[in-house]
């Protein structure tokens, strides 16, 4: 009998995902397409490697002892470093660690890392413990304290119900405190803000307006128009409107509707915006499953794709994309980069790199836990395998088609503008 985690590596197709973390020859990317049984597996597989190493070192309250910080020469990026694998880990996993009626050995490894997030929790929040985090000390912290808010917003009866009331109690100091980070004005740093906030909200604390409803606000009106948000009055050609601002717009919007009904009209047209990005994410993969690397923050691999990973597990995808090309289509990216030679060094931690080890793609503010951002890509396992999207056949997905020469309908830009008329926002 196979024991749990030898399942999932042999699903994983050709020893991807080996034990020791071994490097594997570029030639092995080039591999055929699982089927549909074996690419949730896979998909598990992949959650299981890159979370691994920082939940059970930081269950324990060993992280800081245990994990490497590969960074810039001089950028002293240890003071953060640990909340961002945390954060940006726990907001990629948190749909998967909420699924509920799943069974045999996947079950078991939800349960395991179920146990391991909850006790996490304490670790990074107990001012007694030697992973104790910083929410306070530079700027980064407000930027991270909000992944780790939008992680427990996507899964709260696993990640915020099962708690004791001390541990909540940690977690709320925790954000409380990185109120002391001022908010800039003029980019997307603005939605940290409100997510922490949106937290607070949904735990049943008093918020700041100015760091939730005017944030909201603001980010609103950088709304350029096509489904793309500018970061602050400028577009950014980037990645950023997947990384960060549709995907906490969405989640921050959801907690003020199911507050106060008015905001119903304004989280609508933001996701029918984001419904129209996740389309354009679609279409930016390329037939062999490569895509273009422009811009800041490349080095998060494909959490590049959060906003059509999230839109795909709300079950919001455009009538004419399919979840299943979106399954092939993702999981030939995901397979692509983390396959390639030296994604993760030989006790399993991620390197700095957007395909294999590449330190120079990083910038000043990139360090070793940034890199779990990228676990924003596996939002679609919060989807139960008999969904169609697991269950379905592989399919072609958009570039696929075109390139092989099919004949498809024009694409065209959704018919909303940039200046469309917002509800106030404000709380009754």
């Amino acid at each position: 009998m196979k024991s749990r985690r030898e399942f999932f590596k042999s699903a994983a197709a050709i020893g991807a995902l080996s034990a020791a973390g071994l490097p594997l020859r570029a030639t092995e990317n080039k591999i055929a397409a699982p089927t549909m049984g074996d690419d949730r597996r896979y998909w598990v597989a992949t959650a299981e490697k890159i979370a691994r190493p920082v939940l059970e070192n930081l269950a324990r309250r060993e992280l800081i002892k245990q994990m490497p910080v590969e960074e810039k020469t001089g950028a002293k990026r240890a003071a953060c470093t640990y909340l961002e694998a945390f954060g940006r880990l726990l907001y990629g996993l948190a749909p998967w660690l909420a699924l509920e009626n799943l069974a045999g050995d996947e079950l078991k490894l939800q349960q395991e890392f179920r146990r391991f997030a909850q006790q996490s929790l304490d670790a990074a929040t107990d001012p007694a413990s030697p992973d104790f985090m910083n929410f306070i000390t530079g700027g980064q912290p407000l930027v991270d304290a909000a992944f780790l808010a939008q992680g427990i917003l996507r899964a709260p009866k696993m990640l915020w119900e099962p708690l004791e009331p001390r541990v909540k109690a940690q977690v709320i100091a925790a954000f409380k405190s990185s109120r002391k980070i001022p908010t800039p004005a003029n980019n997307n740093w603005v939605m940290f803000a409100a997510t922490v906030e949106a937290a607070l909200l949904e735990f049943g604390e008093p918020t700041v307006p100015a760091r939730l409803e005017e944030c909201v606000r603001k980010m609103l009106g950088w709304y350029l128009g096509d489904g793309a948000y500018g970061d602050g009055i400028f577009f950014h050609f980037d990645y950023y409107n997947s990384f960060v601002i549709q995907p906490m717009l969405l989640d921050v919007l959801t907690v003020l509707k199911n507050h106060d009904v008015a905001f119903a009209p304004t989280h609508a047209l933001v996701l029918k915006r984001a419904r129209r990005y996740a389309e354009i994410q679609e279409r930016l993969i390329a037939p062999d499953g490569s895509f273009p690397c422009f811009g800041r923050s490349m080095a998060y691999r494909f959490g590049a794709f959060q906003t059509l990973a999230q839109i795909t597990w709300l079950r919001e995808l455009p009538e004419h994309i399919k979840p299943p090309q979106v399954r092939s289509a993702l999981t030939t990216v995901i397979r692509k980069m983390i396959e390639a030679p030296g994604t993760f060094d030989a006790h399993g931690w991620l390197q700095i790199g957007f395909c294999g080890h590449q330190p120079d793609i990083g910038e000043s503010y990139i360090s070793t836990g940034s890199l779990y951002l990228c676990s924003a890509g596996l939002l679609p396992l919060g989807l139960p395998p008999s969904d169609e999207f697991w269950s379905a056949p592989a399919a072609r997905w958009t570039a696929q088609k075109l390139w092989s020469g099919e004949n498809l309908a024009a694409d065209h830009a959704i018919a909303e503008g940039a200046k469309a008329e917002l509800p106030s926002l404000k709380l009754k």
